[in-house]
């Protein structure tokens, strides 16, 4: 759960403390790299009767503090109650989005997904909640695997002033990044618009007049080429200018869809769950979906070049369709998912930190073998069907999917990969080309 407790030493409430959180940063996974809140709460106060008549007056900080309790043990419908109760107790604008996004985290264990999306939608409307939490935070895996996530998700895409608004500048800012002469090619194109319209402006009268004769009338040939010249440039200028639109939406959809490829988790052979951006720059995965059997078949082809897939970095995910539906979420309360490995810093952290992570990377390089198996395999076959439909290919297909060492999709196709001519499209880890592609 994004808030959980630590114990304060003032009495006050600090708004500073409560949801503060890091900017975000760019990772070469075209992605944003939106770090998980610090995790800090109110000093606990019970909303339950006390002996002193202060500590018996409820607020919504006592009732959010006593419901992450509640959670933390287990008691669910009791901590949903403490965060409705919070609500119902005019809490503050800090208060409010705590103990909405906290109950969608209730109804999203619950398996209540138009509840969760309800109170996100509020929060994000309302209390200025960032959708990278919603990306990031562990507990709402089983939420993101449902339809009501995505259509928050392209909601929050399309931006706009009521909801997703953060969302949508920071998918704009890869954008840029990617496409860096939209902007340009959108000034020429309304430019240019602008001229022949202006132009048009003055020739339409002269064509009327070369219409109507006399001794002082224009070529009418001539005219008329001038208006159907200016026209056809107005139309193909605001045609582009639409068609760089549709791109640019389009564009948005998939870096979208790469922020939620690079937080979906794995397991690796040591039993250690990492998130897909903590492999970057050190692993090529591949992705297999389909029926058990295809898949299984697959992975025993792949077997035969292990050695050579080795040296080119593959790591192998398989993702079997129908497993998701049978997963069964155990009742262990919030953030409790097995450790992940930690995240690398941006740049601009100490060098001591730096350090650190890259002593945390190559322990963790250590740890990858040729095989991963997927945690939360709705999320992953949710991703995996948008990704088709983007591409045009039937839901429930086959397929495959090769990742570049810095997360983005290499390759995509129909059915299973020809290992032989996988290994060799891909260079090896220690080639030029692959440093260039980190």
């Amino acid at each position: 759960m994004a808030v959980v407790a630590v114990q304060q030493q003032f009495l006050c409430f600090s708004e500073s403390n409560w949801m503060s959180r890091k900017r975000p940063c760019l990772n070469t996974y075209g992605a944003i790299f939106l770090r998980s809140p610090k995790k800090i709460q109110f000093s606990l106060i019970s909303c339950s009767s006390s002996q002193t008549p202060e500590a018996d007056t409820q607020t919504a900080e006592s009732c959010v503090n006593l419901g992450l309790q509640l959670f933390s043990k287990g008691r669910v419908k009791d901590a949903l109650i403490q965060f409705e109760t919070a609500l119902s107790l005019n809490p503050n604008p800090v208060e409010a989005q705590a103990a909405l996004y906290n109950k969608a985290c209730c109804h999203a264990y619950r398996g209540e997904g138009k509840k969760a999306a309800e109170c996100l939608r509020t929060a994000l409307r309302e209390y200025n909640l960032k959708f990278g939490t919603i990306l990031n935070d562990p507990d709402l895996a089983s939420f993101r695997a449902l339809p009501e996530f995505k259509e928050l998700q392209e909601e929050a895409r399309l931006g706009g002033e009521d909801i997703g608004y953060s969302f949508r500048r920071d998918l704009k800012l890869i954008s840029e990044v990617q496409a860096p002469f939209r902007g340009v090619r959108r000034f020429f194109y309304v430019a240019l618009t602008a001229a022949a319209g202006i132009s048009l402006l003055f020739t339409v009268p002269r064509l009327f007049h070369a219409i109507k004769g006399g001794d002082d009338a224009p070529d009418l040939l001539g005219t008329a080429g001038n208006a159907a010249i200016n026209i056809g440039g107005i139309v193909v200028f605001v045609a582009l200018f639409f068609w760089d639109n549709k791109k640019e939406e389009e564009q948005l959809a998939q870096i979208s869809r790469d922020e939620t490829l690079s937080r979906l988790p794995l397991r690796l052979s040591t039993n250690r769950v990492v998130e897909l951006v903590q492999l970057r720059d050190t692993v090529r995965p591949v992705i297999l979906a389909g029926k058990k059997e295809t898949v299984s078949l697959a992975l025993q082809r792949a077997d035969r070049f292990r050695t050579e897939l080795l040296k080119r970095g593959v790591l192998l995910v398989p993702v079997i369709w129908g497993e998701g539906r049978e997963t069964k979420f155990e009742k262990k309360g919030f953030g409790l998912r097995p450790k992940a490995a930690e995240a690398l810093p941006s740049i601009g952290e100490d060098f001591e930190k730096r350090t650190e992570a890259v002593t945390a990377k190559s322990k963790l390089q250590a740890e990858i073998r040729f095989k991963a198996e997927v945690v939360s395999p709705a999320e992953w076959e949710r991703w995996i069907r948008d990704q088709q439909k983007s591409e045009g290919v039937s839901l429930g297909e086959d397929v495959y999917i090769i990742l570049r060492l810095d997360g983005r999709v290499r390759r995509s196709g129909k059915g299973m990969p020809d290992w032989q001519q996988i290994v060799k499209e891909l260079p090896p880890m220690e080639d030029l080309l692959s440093k260039l592609e980190r």
